[in-house]
């Protein structure tokens, strides 16, 4: 398959900033296997940003192939340029790109940083262009793949930190409430924290009201930016 060639010219790059240590501590913060070149994250961000300016005179419909190209590799490095160059095009964003990011978290996405990096900003900024698509999201939490379950509750962890969409944020995580997945837990346990910030005390109510059936996890990321008394309250519970 014909790979164009500025993605061959980045793999080279990324290959030369090789960090030893790095790559020996890679594996570390991952339960399942991952595929990683080993450089430092300042690295790869030069990375992007230096051939972010040599793409970004192309059309959207081209870059997004680059982007592809870099999924491709399954490498994670590459994944993150993608998570780097997307936003970027925000202004460009057509209500169909949810197409080609959906197909992109089921078939690329493997796991919780791959899975962050690229929901937090690039899904983020699609869904407060085109909040309508938040619908799409309430289909993610019943997708049998677990990061399209987590990606459910992180599109949004931005626009919640804000103090947007928080109905839609209670009923993505009712949603997800007894998800049996760790990853999905944790995902929309930093949901509700990041709505706490603007609504603590609709999120403090959520918690207790659902506290006999929310995972421990999920719980303890919910309430982790309230007061100490109320974590202590939000804490009494018979666990499972």
């Amino acid at each position: 398959m014909f790979m164009d060639p500025i993605i061959s010219t980045i793999q080279k790059e990324l290959i030369g900033v090789i960090d030893e240590k790095t790559k020996n501590s890679y594996q570390r913060f991952f339960k399942e296997k991952v595929n990683a070149y080993g450089c430092k994250t300042a690295a790869v961000s030069k990375i992007a940003k230096k051939y972010w300016k040599i793409v970004s005179t192309r059309s959207k419909h081209e870059i997004f192939s680059l982007c592809e190209e870099l999924y491709q590799s399954g490498y994670m490095e590459e994944a993150f340029i993608v998570s780097s160059w997307v936003p970027n095009l925000k202004d460009q964003f057509e209500p169909e790109d949810i197409k080609t990011f959906r197909y992109w978290i089921l078939n690329y996405i493997t796991n919780w940083a791959t899975c962050d990096s690229f929901c937090n900003h690039s899904m983020g900024d699609f869904i407060e262009k085109y909040p309508e698509s938040i619908n799409e999201l309430k289909n993610w939490t019943q997708s049998e793949n677990r990061w399209m379950r987590r990606a459910a509750a992180v599109s949004l962890i931005i626009p919640a930190k804000r103090g947007k969409y928080l109905d839609d944020v209670l009923e993505i995580a009712d949603a997800l409430l007894t998800d049996e997945d760790d990853m999905v837990r944790k995902g929309y346990g930093w949901l509700l924290k990041e709505a706490s910030r603007q609504h603590e005390d609709t999120i403090f109510e959520y918690v207790q009201a659902h506290k006999r059936e929310m995972p421990r996890t999920s719980l303890r990321y919910a309430i982790e930016l309230m007061p100490k008394e109320r974590r202590a309250e939000a804490m009494k519970k018979d666990w499972k």
